[in-house]
């Protein structure tokens, strides 16, 4: 038994396509039970009609409040434990679904579809920028991670729940649950799947969207290992010192000598305030 949740907003030109892929898969698949909720984030197009017409429960609400507090919203009011989510503007391909839902069985605690294809790179400043914020969560979770915002994935209501407090209402819902689950080691698997152009004008404000996914990020190890986040910026002081000390040996300035012996003595002290962030966590998690 499986609950399909879907935000949407304005999604008219893909919503009806959208839903009739996922009925026609999960029938073929041969799921016993299956609902599909669509979550009406406040469109002014006629998206919330046409999902109704094509079969599925709608919950509307009453003005937009983004995309991860539209997927708690449905999360919440699912019937079903399997939860499986993707998006209504016809990237994602919903026949690949059986396949997640295959791999969630085996025991994982969740399963993520991996993004492949022309339309995943995205633009020359969209990469570079996924690529940061990729290298940024593989520190934390100290593993491998293939895909950290894909839109399609699959796992328990109950195991996903208890997380809601600390994932964020936004496009940066998907990461805060990616790291959510690695950082408190539970069994991720990932299934590569072909991503596909969208329909419809796209919603993702780039540099906006961007900054607030780094933010969450870094609220997400703060919270859950404050000590890899001080680490690095200790690192980064470090390098900061051993080129300044290198220019002031070099061009013999005290200036960068100086800088130097400043950078270290930040970086000492940067890690030092994470030791204690890491000893007030434990110290809270005990409580």
């Amino acid at each position: 038994m499986v609950s399909i949740v879907i935000p949407a907003l304005n999604e008219q030109s893909a919503i009806a396509d959208t839903m009739i892929r996922a009925c026609e898969t999960m029938e073929k698949a041969g799921v016993s039970g299956f609902e599909v909720i669509v979550i009406d984030d406040g469109s002014t197009d006629d998206t919330a009609d046409l999902a109704e017409k094509a079969g599925a429960r709608v919950i509307r609400n009453p003005h937009n409040v983004g995309y991860g507090r539209s997927l708690k919203i449905g999360i919440s009011a699912a019937e079903y434990d399997t939860i499986v989510i993707t998006d209504a503007d016809g990237t994602y391909p919903i026949e690949e679904v059986p396949a997640l839902l295959a791999r969630f069985n085996e025991g994982f605690d969740m399963v993520v579809g991996e993004r492949r294809g022309e339309h995943y790179r995205g633009s020359a400043l969209k990469w570079p920028m996924r690529v940061f914020l990729r290298f940024l969560v593989e520190w934390t979770a100290g593993r491998s991670i293939p895909d950290i915002n894909s839109g399609l994935r699959v796992f328990s209501k109950a195991a996903a729940t208890p997380f809601f407090s600390h994932l964020c209402d936004t496009f940066s819902f998907t990461t805060s649950l990616t790291l959510a689950y690695m950082m408190t080691s539970k069994f991720v698997a990932y299934v590569p799947i072909d991503y596909h152009e969208r329909m419809g004008k796209t919603k993702v404000r780039l540099w906006r969207d961007s900054l607030r996914t780094l933010q969450y990020i870094v609220q997400a190890i703060l919270y859950y290992d404050p000590l890899k986040i001080f680490t690095l910026m200790s690192i980064f002081c470090c390098l900061i010192a051993a080129v300044s000390v290198g220019i002031g040996i070099a061009f013999k300035l005290l200036t960068g000598f100086m800088m130097g012996v400043g950078a270290l003595i930040a970086g000492i002290l940067v890690f030092g305030l994470g030791l204690l962030a890491d000893l007030l966590r434990q110290i809270m998690a005990k409580s």
